[in-house]
């Protein structure tokens, strides 16, 4: 898949380069990036250069893992990396992300979300978009949340995080939770409690 370059009203969303390195090697120095998602901690220099000089160009080569760098829109600092990447079931992506400490709160990340959420059910093909964290990431379910997401419960034992199995949050969109038309219909079972 060619390398695509997405923008918001704030941000430009485009894939890592092999220059990133080091921002990405600093930003990921912070322990809440190292405890909340699955790079490797401790995160060395070689950890990035591998990232965004082997392992975001082979996702795009291979169109199976999408990693944009996020940044402002008219210039300045890494705010934040975001992903989609396909699960084993068709038409089913994840996303993931990470912000960078100094720019949390602002609403960058949740613009992020969005932007390549509707991206990814309206150009990708998308079906179902799904959003997993492990439990007690309240930043990272507030994020999901504000993009649209439905969080539809907890999965025991569903990441495997530094060697430890941890339950973890699910959410997912839809297309037709933006109005968007997908390939199959949709059929939502009407819930009927016994």
């Amino acid at each position: 898949m060619d390398p695509v370059i997405l923008t918001s009203e704030r941000l430009l969303l485009r894939p890592f380069k092999a220059e990133d390195a080091e921002t990405v090697h600093r930003a990921c120095q912070d322990p809440d990036i190292q405890r909340w998602t699955v790079i490797p901690s401790p995160y060395g220099r070689a950890d990035a250069e591998t990232f965004v000089g082997q392992l975001v160009p082979d996702g795009w080569r291979t169109g199976t893992s999408l990693a944009f760098a996020v940044l402002p829109r008219e210039g300045g600092p890494l705010h934040g990396a975001i992903s989609v990447f396909q699960r084993s079931q068709p038409g089913t992506w994840e996303i993931g992300y990470w912000t960078a400490k100094e720019q949390r709160g602002r609403g960058f990340t949740a613009e992020a979300v969005s932007v390549l959420a509707h991206w990814s059910l309206s150009t990708l093909g998308v079906e179902r978009l799904e959003w997993r964290a492990e439990v007690g990431n309240t930043g990272s379910r507030a994020v999901a949340e504000k993009a649209g997401f439905r969080v539809e419960g907890t999965l025991r034992s569903n990441l495997l995080n530094k060697g430890v199995r941890r339950d973890a949050w699910v959410g997912a969109l839809l297309p037709s939770d933006l109005g968007l038309p997908t390939e199959h219909a949709y059929l939502p079972t009407e819930y009927k409690p016994s």
